[in-house]
């Protein structure tokens, strides 16, 4: 293995573990102001999430970094040609995360149900956006033999992107419904329950037509064949397994198995796109690869030193974090937390 592909799976995994750890903090701040009826309801599923949110953002963060490093010429052209997509995320990822902050300063109502939105809204829209990112990265957008990128910010919302971002949007909440049922208890541990059963169904329907639609507008499916391979096949398999599970009312194993759904979907993208890391619906000799998007071999030898050295303390953290903040929140963690 040379260390172009060995760059390309770390950068894979970093995302895969931002849309794994930051799926269900989007699935949660989606569902606050419907789950939560009161402020003391919203106080508790936002406690669920509190230990948890930023450190899941530095995934991406990481991911964003190791791509400027390791791929310049990828980061150069996706960050310029998703500007505005990638502005707008970056916003609604600030005000989100302003708004955890801020909804407990003030314990008038309205104070707090602005702010309650404001988290729904800060993470719906970095959901979506992640969805439409993806579904124009395997559909392929307009880059020149410069590597430019020539399109418009509506090239971006075309009916596949929009259904890829729907897709994530209903598998995000889905996530987040069923890590709900194993954070908190007695009314909202029925009504997160309830809800992973409702959305179940529309995240199976939403992205199986993802996936029908796209063996038509893009090549990367069509690599794939009829018969795709384990990973796809897994992911299917793990959501389906899922919601039987969730009528059963076996959380933790369901958890697992939306975990299994997002990790493998991530390896199918990666999978279909290698080696190249942007396609060029334009002339496909144009498409950005590990190749031609890369760092010199020196770079990518020095960042491989480092990131043996510094990923396992990370994920050493992480993983305490998990195990500290392990248990189930009520009302008395809820106003521990937000005093």
């Amino acid at each position: 293995m040379n260390l172009n592909i060995l760059w390309f799976l770390l950068i894979v995994v970093l995302f895969t573990g931002f849309f794994f750890l930051e799926g269900f903090d989007y699935g949660v701040g989606m569902l606050l102001p419907f789950v939560g009826k009161n402020a003391e309801e919203r106080a508790i599923i936002a406690s669920t999430i509190g230990p948890f949110w930023d450190g899941n953002e530095v995934w991406l963060l990481t991911a964003g970094g190791a791509m400027f490093a390791a791929f310049p010429n990828w980061y150069a052209t996706m960050f310029s040609g998703f500007y505005l997509a990638l502005l707008l995320m970056l916003v609604a990822l600030i005000v989100r995360g302003v708004a955890f902050e801020f909804r407990n300063r003030d314990p008038r109502p309205a104070w707090r149900t602005f702010w309650d939105w404001t988290i729904f809204v800060g993470s719906a829209i970095p959901g979506l956006l992640w969805g439409v990112a993806l579904a124009n990265l395997i559909e392929g957008v307009p880059i020149d033999a410069h590597m430019n990128y020539v399109g418009g910010f509506f090239n971006l919302l075309n009916p596949f992107a929009l259904l890829g971002g729907l897709a994530f949007v209903a598998m995000f909440l889905l996530h987040g419904a069923i890590f709900l049922t194993l954070k908190t208890e007695e009314t909202l541990l029925a009504r997160a329950q309830v809800a992973a059963r409702r959305i179940w169904l529309p995240t199976v329907i939403l992205i199986a037509l993802f996936i029908g639609s796209g063996y038509f507008v893009t090549s990367v499916f069509e690599r794939l064949g009829v018969n795709p391979g384990i990973a796809p096949v897994f992911a299917g398999m793990a959501l389906l397994v899922a919601g039987w599970l969730i009528r059963g009312k076996h959380f933790g194993w369901a958890f697992i198995m939306t975990g299994i759904t997002i990790v493998l979907s991530a390896a199918t993208i990666a999978i279909g796109l290698f080696p190249n890391v942007m396609i060029s619906s334009l002339n496909s000799t144009w498409s950005l690869t590990i190749y031609n998007a890369s760092s010199s071999p020196y770079t990518l030898t020095v960042m491989s030193i480092i990131a043996l050295t510094l990923v396992p303390f990370v994920l050493a953290y992480q993983a305490w974090n998990y195990w500290v903040f392990k248990q189930r929140i009520g009302h008395a963690q809820a106003l521990a937390a937000h005093e």
